[in-house]
């Protein structure tokens, strides 16, 4: 018997059939259509991912039922099922790749995209048989580690409570080492490299030179501590001239202001900062004033700031804090409260001020953010604190699935209305749309406060749930989101891993997924503006305008 062949037979006689069926089941699975279209090194990964996690499900399976001692099959019987199980892995594999790029074009035809190559399928398979083997054999070794410890506590414990233990030590251990040396490595790496980059000053960016532009020689905050994010959020802030090519009346320059997180040392003293900052440049003189958060780079969307300052002629200051160095998911993961305490503490400082001046002099108050600025903006609003004396409204877009109000609303929508663009009470407070619409849907008159949350269908962030790894989400009944495939399947677990790393790829597309475009953010402002003499043909103007300026990155 040559090497080949007894390697062969050795591998048929350890081969889980069952978690072989399950792995190459999970393989397929992840190729059918998703939310956000993949490239083929994408597909690859995800695919090897789930294939490995399915043939170890499978195995743990097995383990469990030798565990309990029931009976087995005799040798030649597993044989022969190891044997049948690969011939029928082979089948699968070959289906699915055969449908691989009929599947990944739905998903590019539901959002106007051409197709794939014909290499796609290929190039799944070498990359996602890579994938599968290096976690096959990360797992082999967590394997040989149980067994070795097994076999020492054996002799002091009974096997079956050897065996249960020797599995939770080497898990514990294998988490521990990957959280303790590698992802708290990685984030403080991370951490440095975002810091550094958010201090370096761009040579293209020059310190205004205004007055009453935050970032000035007079201004209380220095241009330096800005961050870069905060100096191009101020430095390219529409012109009067821009504005009034589009305005009817006479426009002015917008206010912008924003806080480093270098600027201050606490929360609190960089809310104050922000204060006093809109205080010195007039803020509180404005016909508006809105309180935005941004995300976890301190970035912020010109496509919402720019639109807001045409819309409104320049009549406007807005006032924002960075909270993080970090990208939103980094954030997010890393210090989850720092968002949380610098939005509540901005707000709070803002809306105190604001309080006590003549309510029929003030500017009217709104609440904006985008992805992690929308949640954190929506977990600090004290709703119920503000009823005696509200702010005019709010718009959020990309909504994390997690964020406080936009769950209260799509988990409490009206009958009958899709989980994509549910509809709300009457109406009068409460409205989602999105780039195909939404805010007219038979609605009451708007009430003194108006909410609108921007969120696109196919936006995997917003769409995404733990629970969506056991049974179908809501977004997923008919009728769906004209830019969601209705080839969309649901699998357990695949489904949850495949909207987990579309939101990774989510900003790919613009005007899909959770790449916000600004015509689509000048229908949002208008709805809670309510600006004087707008109409369509305004609309239809601006959003002409933004169009020709091309997308915000």
């Amino acid at each position: 018997m040559t090497f080949f062949s007894r390697l062969l037979r050795a591998f048929a006689d350890n081969l889980s059939a069952f978690g072989l069926i399950i792995a190459v089941s999970a393989f397929g699975a992840s190729l059918t259509p998703t939310l956000m279209p993949r490239d083929p090194a994408t597909s690859g990964v995800v695919a090897g991912i789930v294939a490995a996690l399915g043939y170890e499900i499978g195995n743990w399976i097995v383990a469990f039922y030798r565990f309990l001692e029931l009976p087995r099959g005799s040798r030649r019987t597993i044989r022969v099922m190891n044997v049948c199980s690969i011939a029928a892995a082979v089948a699968i594999i070959a289906y699915s790749l055969s449908k691989a790029a009929d599947w990944q074009n739905a998903t590019r035809a539901a959002i106007g995209l051409g197709p794939v190559e014909t290499s796609y399928p290929f190039e799944i398979l070498g990359i996602g048989a890579g994938v599968t083997l290096a976690l096959w054999l990360i797992f082999r070794l967590l394997g040989l580690a149980r067994r070795w410890l097994s076999a020492r506590l054996d002799r002091f414990v009974p096997r079956r409570i050897g065996y249960a233990l020797s599995t939770i030590l080497v898990l514990y251990l294998f988490w521990a080492l990957v959280d303790g040396a590698l992802i708290r490595t990685a984030f403080r790496a991370a951490d440095a490299s975002f810091e550094a980059a958010d201090i370096l000053i761009e040579p293209d960016v020059p310190q205004p030179s205004d007055p009453e532009k935050t970032g000035s020689p007079q201004s209380l905050v220095k241009w330096e501590e800005m961050g870069r994010w905060g100096r191009a959020f101020v430095s390219t802030a529409p012109t009067c001239a821009e504005i009034e090519a589009f305005f009817p009346g006479p426009a002015q320059d917008a206010l912008r202001v924003y806080v480093g997180r270098r600027s201050a040392d606490t929360a609190q003293e960089r809310a104050d900062l922000a204060l006093d900052e809109l205080i010195r440049v007039g803020g509180f003189d404005r016909s508006s004033l809105v309180v935005m958060v941004p995300v976890g780079t301190g970035w912020m969307d010109p496509g919402a700031q720019d639109t807001l300052d045409f819309i409104l002629g320049g009549d406007v200051a807005t006032v924002a804090v960075q909270y993080s160095y970090l990208t939103s998911v980094l954030s997010l993961l890393a210090h989850p409260d720092y968002g949380i305490e610098q939005s509540r503490l901005l707000f709070k400082t803002i809306y105190n001020h604001w309080t006590k001046l003549p309510p029929e002099t003030r500017p009217r108050l709104y609440v904006h953010g985008l992805s992690q600025g929308a949640f954190n903006s929506q977990a600090t609003l004290p709703l119920l604190d503000m009823l005696s004396d509200p702010i005019d409204g709010a718009m959020w877009a990309g909504s994390p699935f997690f964020s406080r109000y936009w769950s209260a609303v799509r988990d409490n929508r009206n009958p009958g209305s899709p989980a994509w663009r549910p509809t709300y009470g009457n109406g009068s407070v409460v409205r989602v749309m999105n780039q195909y619409g939404g805010l007219n849907e038979g609605y009451a008159d708007w009430g003194p406060i108006r909410a609108v949350f921007l969120n696109y269908g196919s936006d995997p962030i917003v769409n995404f749930t733990f629970d969506s790894a056991f049974r179908p989400p809501a977004w997923m009944a008919q009728p769906r989101a004209p830019d969601v495939s209705d080839k969309l399947s649901w699998f357990p677990i695949v489904t949850m891993l495949q909207l987990a790393l579309d939101s990774s790829v989510s900003l790919n597309v613009p005007h899909f997924g959770h790449y916000y475009v600004a015509p689509d953010y000048i229908d949002a402002w208008a709805a809670i503006l309510e600006p004087q003499d707008w109409s369509e043909q305004r609309a239809d103007q601006l959003k002409e305008i933004f169009r020709k300026r091309g997308p915000a990155f």
